[in-house]
């Protein structure tokens, strides 16, 4: 992928990158073999390298899809049509590094996923997909 510099993605033109540290995401008892805590290291490296914003959330719902990363685009992505990107099953370095590259790379509506982890995308809860609907509404 092409490198993009970080002063195009800092800031409101960064994507976002949620990742969840609930009750079963980030829980070595119930995913163990999981460094939970280098895949959060592996993450802020990353958005510290190339200007991305990463944020941990208590609980994004879909517990049996541990663990979860949401994309949020920039607002150029959401201009060029860009939505939030949910990924599930996000275990190992290779999955993380994905998120990464393509955070990197500009995220939701910018640049197109990895493939491999296009066949990770989850559907959002239910409830997720309601506030989603509720702030589009004019």
């Amino acid at each position: 992928m092409p490198s993009t510099s970080r002063s195009f993605l800092t800031g409101s033109a960064s994507c976002t990158v949620v990742i969840c540290r609930g009750c079963c995401c980030g829980d070595a008892r119930k995913n163990p073999g999981t460094d939970h805590t280098w895949q959060l290291e592996l993450l802020r490296a990353g958005a510290a390298e190339h200007g991305f914003q990463v944020r941990t959330t208590d609980c994004l719902g879909p517990c049996d899809q541990a663990n979860v990363i949401v994309v949020r685009p920039s607002a150029a992505g959401r201009r060029a049509g860009g939505k939030a990107a949910w990924i599930g099953f996000v275990m190992d370095d290779e999955g993380t590094e994905e998120v990464v590259q393509w955070a990197a790379a500009g995220g939701p509506g910018v640049a197109e996923p990895p493939l491999t982890l296009e066949l990770q995308f989850i559907e959002p809860p239910r409830e997720a997909r309601i506030r989603s609907r509720r702030r589009r509404q004019p």
